[in-house]
């Protein structure tokens, strides 16, 4: 199982992205897996954390992640999901680690190393 869970939906061009209020990078919205929970549950409960107002439609699993950030060798593992259905506002709930939920284009953005890589795969140039 993957440490974490990140959200992936696309509407008309546009990407969900979260920013994280401690260093101003942009993400896609998602979080650390707790003892005993699934990934799908992780992403649920983070979604609804960061996100209250916001519905997800049905999952699917895309990739798991796992590597090796370059810079400090910490060990990444990420189950990232896909939606095709996502409905509601985009209100931020935890606003300490969160500070912004937009819609946007996936490129022109200082993004975290797993969201870059994520781009990048599945929004290439």
């Amino acid at each position: 199982m993957a440490k974490s869970s990140k959200l992936v939906v696309a509407k008309k061009g546009r990407v969900l992205m979260v920013r994280r209020k401690r260093d101003g990078l942009w993400m896609f919205p998602g979080g650390q897996r707790r003892a005993r929970e699934s990934d799908r549950s992780c992403l649920r409960r983070e979604i609804k954390e960061e996100l209250p107002k916001l519905k997800l439609g049905p999952l699917k699993l895309w990739k798991e992640v796992k590597a090796r950030k370059s810079r400090t060798g910490r060990r990444m593992s990420d189950a990232i999901f896909l939606a095709k259905k996502v409905s509601g506002q985009l209100k931020v709930g935890d606003k300490k680690e969160i500070d912004r939920a937009v819609w946007r284009k996936p490129r022109g953005a200082r993004l975290t190393p797993t969201s870059r890589y994520i781009r990048d795969k599945l929004f290439p140039r």
